[in-house]
């Protein structure tokens, strides 16, 4: 049986596509881009500032299934630019108990959807 997650407090999904879905304890989140949830804002001026957003976008996926970044198992990370990926992980780090950091992977890629420098999703169990 799986679960639709869906929350204001992140991006409302602009495809055929869910914020998350929860099949038993798992669950697995569409990437999460910066755009601001409220405004529709695209947060671009800076990776840091970016990639900010992108994490406060999961926060708001994983907290609508009763879950925080600890039930995080594996994380993929899309870049624009591996030249962001100092900044991206210095972000992304500050979200995570290193001693427990889930597994990963960073993936430099073409373009991403509206052209944004990170993407992020992650699977998570309870």
């Amino acid at each position: 049986m799986k679960t639709i997650i869906n929350t204001p407090d992140a991006p409302a999904p602009i495809g055929p596509y869910s914020q998350a879905v929860l099949s038993g304890n798992t669950l697995y989140t569409s990437g999460q881009i910066a755009l601001h949830p409220k405004t529709g804002e695209l947060i671009t001026g800076d990776i840091t500032s970016e990639t900010k957003q992108v994490m406060e976008n999961m926060k708001a996926v994983l907290a609508a299934a009763g879950m925080t970044f600890e039930n995080v198992i594996k994380a993929s990370i899309f870049v624009s630019d591996m030249g962001n990926f100092a900044e991206i992980n210095s972000v992304y780090g500050s979200y995570f108990d290193e001693s427990t950091a889930p597994a990963r992977e960073t993936v430099e890629v073409a373009n991403l959807p509206k052209y944004v420098n990170v993407e992020i999703s992650m699977i998570a169990v309870k």
